[in-house]
């Protein structure tokens, strides 16, 4: 799997740390061991695991931002995609990965520390109540978030922990074009300004996936984001 994830590094014309490909390797074969008994991901291939989770995560390091000693929250983590892999490539990131789920966040807490990773922060909240705390809303640099929602839902939940100036990236297929559509109402009124896609292809794979950027240029109005049901009820 290192060799893999160091070609496809490359390919992406990345320049990682020197033990950045090891770092992965290592994330990888703990994540497929502890999926034996924990759902952490339908992908259970060693070389998958590379290109689909990895190289993909990587991806987002080409589009142009510089992520450089800047402070990212990665809502709904799941198993730390794409939040983990940046910060492997990217160390000087300070991370939150936040999750509902209290099982995962405390795996992800342990092999963050086995993988000898520091100033990321593991938190298990609700999205929707956690964007309420003073210091997380309008706070962070980035938010990211991958496979979680549909586009609308994840504004709500995503864009008010970003600062003004800041952005939200969602991870998404290429055919979303009509899911945009239909979030760009709900993300005028969250204080954001829909960008330009980028669009990316995983090294080696042929598979093609895109990253919704939306930056935030005012603070999100009180009283969002709403309860999840009613988020689900009556989407922006």
């Amino acid at each position: 799997m290192k060799e893999r994830i160091a070609q496809g590094l490359t390919a992406l014309g990345l320049t990682p740390p020197p033990q950045a490909a090891e770092q992965l390797a290592e994330y990888g074969r703990l994540l497929l061991e502890q999926n034996q008994v924990m759902n952490l991901t339908a992908i259970t291939q060693p070389d998958q695991v590379a290109d689909l989770h990895f190289l993909d995560c990587a991806a987002l390091l080409t589009m142009g931002e510089d992520f450089r000693c800047k402070r990212l929250i990665d809502v709904g983590t799941g198993a730390g995609f794409p939040g983990l892999p940046l910060k492997i490539l990217e160390p000087t990131l300070e991370l939150t990965l936040l999750d509902s789920l209290g099982k995962r966040v405390s795996w992800l807490e342990r092999i963050s520390g086995q993988l000898g990773l520091e100033q990321v922060t593991c938190l298990h909240a609700r999205a929707e109540e956690q964007a309420l705390e003073p210091d997380y809303r309008d706070s962070f640099d980035y938010a990211t978030s991958r496979a979680v929602a549909s586009l609308e839902l994840l504004c709500e939940l995503c864009l008010p922990y970003v600062k003004v100036g800041g952005k939200f990236l969602a991870m998404k297929s290429v055919d979303s074009g009509e899911e945009v559509n239909r979030a760009a109402r709900g993300i005028s009124i969250l204080g954001g300004r829909l960008l330009p896609a980028f669009d990316y292809e995983i090294p080696g794979t042929g598979v093609r996936h895109r990253v919704v950027a939306v930056e935030k240029v005012s603070p999100t109005p009180k009283g969002y984001p709403r309860r999840w049901a009613k988020m689900q009820k009556a989407p922006l």
